[in-house]
């Protein structure tokens, strides 16, 4: 097993090998989970530096900075079941074997380049901004290659199982704001 700071370079350096690893390696589920985490307090941190303004009123800055903190981990448990989902089953292939805890593992090691959002802190307001705009589109691209490995696809099927599951987590997230409470 190699060390979580070795396997987190090389997935942010988005090696395919050694999202493979992670993908047969059970045990790496704990450091998915904690690289996942991490991005969560980087989310938030950079929600708070970025979006706290004086004329904002304090319920809607703490509700920005938990959305924020939120983010990373619903994308990652909700995007990694659609991903597998639709991966496994419309998009599958001839030598596609897997589990919704490969594909766990993997994307949650994607999330490595998300811990970027965090050094926003030392920056001015609009490199802070550029470096959270840098940093979202790195874990998109290594989760893409995430899925790839998980699912043993081609590039081009990863793609469309990406965004398939973008859609279809979107389409949740936007049903579940615009529906009527039960009470």
């Amino acid at each position: 097993m190699r060390s979580l700071p070795r396997r987190m370079l090389r997935a942010a350096l988005l090696h395919a090998d050694t999202y493979e690893e992670v993908e047969a390696d059970r045990s790496s589920i704990g450091q998915a989970t904690l690289i996942v985490l991490v991005a969560c307090a980087a989310g938030a941190l950079s929600s708070y530096v970025l979006g706290t303004r004086p004329e904002l009123p304090a319920e809607q800055v703490a509700l920005q900075i938990a959305l924020a903190a939120l983010e990373p981990f619903v994308l990652w448990t909700g995007g990694s079941a659609f991903a597998y989902m639709v991966g496994s089953s419309f998009f599958r292939g001839p030598e596609t074997e897997t589990s919704f805890a490969e594909v766990l593992r993997t994307t949650g090691f994607a999330f490595t380049p998300a811990w970027l959002r965090a050094s926003c802190v030392a920056t001015p307001p609009a490199l802070g901004l550029g470096i959270d705009l840098v940093a979202r589109l790195w874990v998109f691209l290594a989760v893409v290659i995430a899925i790839r490995q998980a699912l043993d696809f081609t590039t081009p099927r990863a793609i469309g199982t990406f965004g398939l599951a973008a859609v279809l987590l979107w389409l949740v997230m936007w049903g579940a704001t615009v529906a009527p409470l039960p009470f």
